[in-house]
Order: C-alpha cells, then structure tokens, then sequence
C-alpha cells in the first residue's frame, strides 16, 4: 500500500459539490482517508497474477434457455405489456393537493 493520497480534499469538495452534498471538513476529511483506503486495497488487488485463471461466464446463463441465444434468451422472464385504460386527466388532478388545472404543482427541492 502506498503513503501516497490519490484522492485530496479538494477532490471530496469538488464531488461533493456535484452530488449537492453538505460536507463539514471533518466528514471530507475521513471521506478522503476512507476512498484512499479502497484505492490502496484496489493497487493491492492489482498486484495479483491472475494470468491462469479463466474468464467467468455470466452467472444468469445458468438460468437462461440453453437452445436460445442473444436477445431472446430470457424471454421466460418477461411477460407482454397489457394496454389497459388509463385514469382520466380530470380524476388524476382531482387529489392533487396543488396543480395548474393542467399539470400537478410540486415544491422545488434543489436550490442553488
């Protein structure tokens, strides 16, 4: 494991900024130490010689119709769509706690 940082502070605060995260320098701080920690583990993981050891096929073919292949294969799994008549625009509205007469009116949750 390396003493090296690979992730820094400004690198929580630039992520955090983009999930719109409140982050107290306390929780930036063993953010940091915690992500360093996965990468280290990650570089470890990497040393491994894994040359010999073949390639895993999809664990869900196991489950899949052995006489199909591609796209059609899990066709079990999926049923068809059943069109059925959709509540009217009028009755939809009618509970809305706040709507336009057209569209339901929700609160703004971001701000910035």
């Amino acid at each position: 494991m390396s003493d090296e940082t690979k992730i820094s502070d400004a690198d929580v605060l630039y992520v955090a900024e983009l999930a719109n995260l409140e982050l107290t320098a306390e929780e930036r701080t063993r953010l940091a130490k915690d992500l360093n920690s996965i990468l280290d583990y990650i570089d470890l993981l990497n040393e491994l010689d894994t040359s010999d050891v073949p390639a895993m096929a999809q664990i869900s073919d196991r489950y899949g119709s052995a006489e199909k292949s591609g796209s059609t294969k899990f066709d079990y799994a999926q049923r068809q769509d059943v069109l059925r008549p959709c509540l009217p625009h009028e009755a939809a509205l009618q509970n809305a706690p706040d709507s336009d007469g057209e569209f339901f009116k929700v609160p703004k949750v971001i701000e910035r």
